[in-house]
């Protein structure tokens, strides 16, 4: 059996397409991606990349604290400075509102 919208090889008892997430089966239960958090950097709330911010509305816990603990991991261990960047480069930017670059506003 192949998806239907992208052509996936799909199992006999998949529900859904492994790959873009179609339902293969009118039965199968509704999907509930529209309140799944995602692990993103807020362009709002941000002071130096907003990893810090990104973590904490991921986590549900305030900002200070995180950045709070990110800074003590950074010093007594020197791996929240590589862990920092590696998160600044993996986790995609989410502009607001009045944040959007210029060529998405117009």
């Amino acid at each position: 059996m192949y998806c239907t919208q992208c052509g996936f090889k799909l199992d006999d008892g998949d529900v859904f397409c492994a790959k873009c997430g179609k339902a293969t089966r009118e039965d199968a239960p509704p999907r509930a991606a529209a309140g799944r958090r995602r692990l993103t950097r807020p362009m709002d709330e941000k002071k130096i990349g907003g990893v810090c911010a990104g973590f904490a509305n991921y986590f549900d816990i305030d900002v200070t604290l995180v950045r709070i603990l990110w800074l003590l991991l950074a010093i007594f261990t020197g791996v929240g400075f590589i862990a920092y960047i590696v998160a600044w480069i993996a986790m995609p930017a989410e502009y607001g509102p009045l944040t959007a670059p210029a060529a998405q506003r117009a």
